[in-house]
């Protein structure tokens, strides 16, 4: 095969935002990743566990170029000492650890600085998405299945068929491929869309080569490892800590805020007024989104905000229709926006990989998500998840909500 990740610069944008961060405040912090596959019956040859180690070699082997640092130098929020500091990054391949020890057929951690870690979880997934697809069945009818149905999704965004407001596409990790996912930007990018407005991409190196924006601000990891890697706090403020020194990096800039690490009723405990004015506004990730949103544009009533000069960006298990709904449902009382992932760089006639890449330990302690739905946590540990839990309980019933 040839090599799927070809530039340093092919990754999300937030990886790119939480590393500026994380060179500036936590530069110290070890993490260690650990790959699933949540898909049943799904099995990983040892051809294809020996293609990904190719690949994550080839991977290892990039750096950045100049006018890639260029162009993240120009990106309104990002910082000299960070693009200096990339200047002389790269991959360590030896911070991976891969095997067939899975039920799955492959098992992958990463273990090492977040500063590294941190940027290959992305790439790693892609790799992994990309070598399965190719080598477990005809790829040939599956692209040409996938461009079928990009195609359509193009046409009905085109005559108003789905009115999305703001749309970005987030893709990368769950890709079919590489070509999968710059057909379907590229079909967008020239798009006459009129009715609905599609932003950009969270693949910084497409969003280059097409002259978009790319997008993205904070994942999990961020109030995670702020919140739950310091073995002096509280995990139950895992939010507080995780806005406090995004502010601390941004101000006013590059905010969108994660809601659902520890709940979304946790979070909006500590999404007191200064956060909520900050912040141009918060992702959705889990739970039904109707009764999210409602809760947002609550909290912002209750503080005195004006919702329609706020963002509510949904991101979690979106395609067209699902994202009209949410759009008629909201879009005279706040800015709507969606960030679409699988269904637009991976739907074909087959079933998509359902995998992820979580951080599992933050300066030698475990870490866990807990979602606004079950299923999306990763911890090795249940005795943490179980601590974590009381500790968000104990908080919401004894603590007095000072933030409305």
């Amino acid at each position: 095969m040839e090599q799927i990740i070809k530039s340093a610069l092919e990754n999300d944008l937030y990886k790119f935002s939480m590393g500026q961060a994380i060179y500036h405040q936590f530069s110290d912090y070890k993490t260690t990743w650990t790959f699933r596959c949540r898909n049943k019956g799904v099995k990983f040859t040892p051809e294809m566990l020996e293609e990904i180690k190719r690949q994550i070699k080839y991977y290892c082997e990039l750096t950045f170029k100049e006018d890639e640092l260029e162009y993240l130098n120009n990106i309104l929020w990002i910082k000299g000492s960070y693009v200096d500091f990339l200047r002389l990054w790269r991959p360590n391949y030896e911070d991976f650890h891969i095997s067939n020890e899975d039920e799955c057929g492959l098992s992958v951690e990463t273990t090492g600085t977040w500063l590294n870690t941190s940027m290959y979880e992305v790439p790693t997934l892609a790799i992994i998405n990309e070598v399965y697809f190719r080598m477990s069945g005809n790829y040939d009818a599956l692209i040409e299945d996938f461009k079928k149905r990009a195609d359509e999704k193009v046409r009905k965004v085109e005559d108003g068929t789905y009115k999305l407001g703001s749309f970005s596409e987030f893709g990368l990790r769950r890709r079919l491929s590489y070509e999968a996912q710059e057909y379907i930007v590229r079909k967008l990018a020239e798009a006459d869309i009129r009715q609905s407005r599609f932003v950009g991409t969270s693949n910084v190196y497409l969003a280059r080569k097409y002259h978009l924006t790319p997008v993205g601000t904070m994942a999990h990891e961020w109030i995670m490892c702020v919140g739950q890697g310091n073995h002096k706090h509280n995990p139950a403020y895992s939010n507080y800590y995780g806005l406090d020194a995004w502010v601390k990096e941004y101000g006013v800039l590059n905010g969108t805020a994660l809601t659902d690490t520890i709940t979304t009723d946790c979070f909006l405990r500590d999404f007191n007024l200064t956060f909520a004015t900050l912040f141009s506004g918060v992702r959705h990730d889990s739970g039904d989104p109707i009764i999210w949103g409602e809760k947002m544009l609550e909290k912002y009533k209750k503080l005195g905000i004006d919702a329609t000069t706020k963002t509510l960006l949904f991101s979690d298990s979106l395609n067209f229709e699902k994202a009209n709904a949410i759009y008629e449902h909201f879009k005279d009382r706040c800015k709507v926006a969606f960030g679409i992932g699988t269904y637009l760089s991976n739907d074909t006639y087959d079933e998509p990989l359902n995998i992820v890449m979580k951080v599992t330990r933050c300066n030698g302690q475990d870490v866990a998500k807990i979602s606004d739905v079950e299923g999306k946590g990763m911890c090795k540990n249940e005795e943490y998840v179980d601590y974590l839990t009381r500790s968000i309980k104990w908080r919401m019933e004894n603590e007095v909500d000072k933030n409305v």
